[in-house]
């Protein structure tokens, strides 16, 4: 699944994000949503969300 369309994230949802200083290796975190930071419809990169745990990052992959 992509990560880079706002409409199909949302809060409660589980996925995988890459945190900001996993970038250069692409290393994933797995998580929940709490918030949905990009405001925008879509992102290149991935939307930028806040996971329950603290963790923000951009969405890489969804989890079903």
């Amino acid at each position: 699944m992509d990560g880079k369309i706002r409409a199909k994230i949302k809060q409660g949802m589980r996925v995988k994000i890459v945190l900001k200083k996993d970038q250069r290796t692409g290393s994933l975190t797995e998580g929940i949503v709490a918030t949905i930071l990009t405001s925008a419809p879509s992102h290149t990169h991935g939307i930028k969300v806040r996971l329950v745990s603290g963790a923000v990052g951009r969405v890489k992959d969804l989890c079903l």
